[in-house]
Parts: structure tokens; C-alpha cells; sequence
């Protein structure tokens, strides 16, 4: 399998759906866009970490762990889940 693309995201948690959306059209079309998809973003501590650093807001926000709970249920198209921590 060659990639014949990728995308990342950074998002409000209530775009899940929409985002992983998007790997299934790209991979079912006919264009046969994507072989596999990439996701990345932050953990749980690392969120935690920079709410204590520099006082970020991260309410509703995505985290690996919420993905990785929610990503068997959604698609079928392979996807690496990337999550950034300190």
C-alpha cells in the first residue's frame, strides 16, 4: 500500500465524527483517495500540562484517549492515531 495522502487535526470533540467522515468518503470513492489516515493530537496530560503552564482552555476539546474510544466504532478505513504528550 502506497499513501496517497494524509490530514491532521486539532478540534473541538463535537467534529469527530465529521473529521473521520472525511478518511471514509476519500477512501470508498471511486478516486480512491487515501489508502490509510492519520490523526494526531494531544493527550489528556499534555492538555492538563498547558491548562497549568499557560492556562489553556481545553473544554470540549479532542483527546488521543477520547479518539482511541471512539475510532473502532466509526469507520473502517485503517487510521493512526497519534497522541501528542510532555
Amino acid at each position: 500500500m502506497s499513501s496517497k495522502g494524509g490530514t491532521y487535526q486539532f478540534g473541538h470533540a463535537s467534529f469527530l465524527g465529521t473529521d473521520l467522515l472525511k478518511f471514509q468518503m476519500a477512501s470508498y470513492s471511486n478516486l480512491d483517495l487515501i489508502d490509510f489516515g492519520v490523526y494526531i493530537t494531544t493527550t489528556k496530560a499534555m492538555q492538563k500540562f498547558l491548562t497549568n503552564q499557560y492556562g489553556h482552555n481545553w473544554e470540549g476539546s479532542l483527546n488521543f484517549e477520547k479518539v482511541e474510544k471512539y475510532l473502532p466504532y466509526a469507520i473502517q478505513v485503517p487510521i493512526y492515531v497519534i497522541g501528542i504528550d510532555v
